[in-house]
C-alpha cells in the first residue's frame, strides 16, 4: 500500500494507493449512519458499484447513475444530480463519493461544491487517467457547449481512495490515455521519473502491478506538491496543464466524443513541445525524446486537422486566456517548464500545421 498526502493545513487529506482498496472503503465513514450518494455510470458500476454498496450497507445509500461520456458532464446532469438529492431529502451532513473517471469525479465534485453551499466529498478514481490527475487536486466543474470546464469551482475531496485493481477493466483506449498525465509529470517536474518512465514502457503497456502503483504514487506526490504551493493556480499549478489549450481545444472541437481527454493531451503536449522548440526553449533531442515515449505508449502524436482559426477561436476560451492573451505552457527541458505568452499567432499556426 501507497499513500500520499495532499497538504493543505486543516483541509490535507490522505490519497490511499492499493489493490483491493475499495474494500476498505467504510472507513471513510466511521460512526452513526451517513446519507451518501455515490455518482457513477454504468460501464463503472457493472464492476465495482455491488462491492462498494456492500461496504457501506450501513448507511442510507442512493446512486446517480449517469451516462457515459465527457458530453454528459453538463449542466442537464448536473440539475437531475440536484434534484435528486432534493427529492430524497438529503441534508448538510450528506456526503458525496464519486465512483468513476475524470467526468464523474469533475461532475460529481461540482454538486457537492454547491449543495447546500457545500457538502462532504470523496473521490474513489476508477481510471488511471482519474487516479494521477483529476482525482487530486479539488478542480470541479462542468462543460459548456462553448468550452470544456468553463463552469465549476474549486473544491477539495476530504479523501482519495485508489484501488489499482480497477485498471484491469479498463479498455486499452482509456488505459492509454491516463498514461498521457502520466508522462506530462515527468516533463514539467520530474526528469528521473521521466527517464523511469522510458525504461518501464513494456512494465506500463502491460498494467504491471508494481510498475502502475510507483507510477500512480509519484504522479500523484507530485500533484500533491504543487497543489501545495499553489492550490488555486495562481503560479506553478498553471504547469500542470501542459497540453491542457490544445488539448481542449481539440475536445471541444470534435464535441467530447471523438476523442478522450487524455488523446487530445497527448496531442497537445507534442503541439506545445514543438512550439518550444521552434522558439528555442526546449531542445531537439528533448522534443523528440517526448514524442517518442508518447508514441510508445500508444499515444497519439498527431492532432486533428482543422482551419487556424477554429484552434484560435476554441483556445480564446480557455480559462488560461489573460489579458486578451493565449498564455502556454512550454517544456524548457525533461523536467521543466513554464508559461509563455510573448508567442506571434503565425508561429503558433504554423507549428500547429506541422503537428497535424
Amino acid at each position: 500500500m501507497a499513500k500520499v498526502t495532499v497538504k493543505l493545513a486543516e483541509r490535507s487529506y490522505p490519497i490511499d494507493i492499493s489493490p483491493k482498496a475499495l474494500r476498505s472503503a467504510a472507513n471513510l465513514f466511521p460512526g452513526s449512519p451517513r446519507q451518501i450518494l455515490i455518482v457513477t455510470n454504468p460501464t463503472v458500476a457493472e464492476h465495482y458499484l455491488q462491492p462498494l454498496l456492500s461496504v457501506l450497507h450501513s448507511h442510507h445509500v442512493e446512486v446517480f447513475n449517469m451516462q457515459d461520456g465527457e458530453e454528459y458532464k453538463s449542466l442537464t446532469t448536473y440539475a437531475d444530480i440536484m434534484q435528486q438529492l432534493i427529492s430524497a431529502g438529503f441534508n448538510r451532513d450528506c456526503a458525496i463519493i464519486a465512483l468513476g473517471g475524470g467526468v464523474v469525479g469533475d461532475l460529481a465534485g461540482f454538486v457537492a461544491s454547491t449543495y447546500q453551499r457545500g457538502v462532504d466529498f470523496y473521490q474513489i478514481p476508477t481510471t488511471l487517467l482519474a487516479q494521477v490527475d483529476s482525482s487530486v487536486g479539488g478542480k470541479t466543474a462542468i462543460n459548456h457547449p462553448l468550452g470544456k470546464n468553463l463552469i465549476g469551482a474549486f473544491y477539495q475531496p476530504l479523501a482519495v481512495l485508489i484501488d489499482t485493481d480497477c485498471l484491469q477493466t479498463l479498455s486499452a483506449r482509456n488505459y492509454r490515455s491516463g498514461l498521457a498525465e502520466v508522462v506530462k509529470y515527468g516533463v514539467i517536474y520530474d526528469a528521473e521519473f521521466f527517464h523511469w518512465l522510458e525504461d518501464h514502457v513494456a512494465e506500463l503497456r502491460n498494467r504491471d502491478t508494481a510498475a502502475l502503483t510507483y507510477a500512480i504514487e509519484r504522479s500523484c506526490a507530485i500533484k500533491a506538491e504543487v497543489v501545495a504551493a499553489d492550490e488555486r493556480e495562481s503560479g506553478i499549478r498553471a504547469l500542470l496543464n501542459l497540453g491542457h489549450t490544445f488539448g481542449h481545444a481539440i475536445e471541444a472541437a470534435t464535441h467530447y466524443g471523438e476523442w478522450t481527454h487524455g488523446e487530445a493531451v497527448a496531442a497537445g503536449t507534442v503541439i506545445a513541445s514543438k512550439l518550444s522548440e521552434v522558439t528555442q526553449k526546449l531542445s531537439s533531442s528533448d522534443f523528440r525524446r517526448v514524442v517518442d515515449l508518447l508514441n510508445q505508449l500508444g499515444l497519439p502524436i498527431k492532432a486533428p486537422q482543422m482551419p487556424w482559426q477554429d484552434w484560435l477561436s476554441y483556445m480564446q476560451r480557455d480559462k488560461k486566456v489573460k489579458d486578451g492573451k493565449l498564455h502556454f505552457i512550454l517544456p524548457t527541458a525533461i523536467g521543466s517548464a513554464e508559461v509563455v505568452s510573448n508567442i506571434e499567432h503565425e508561429t503558433v499556426a504554423a507549428v500547429i500545421t506541422e503537428c497535424c
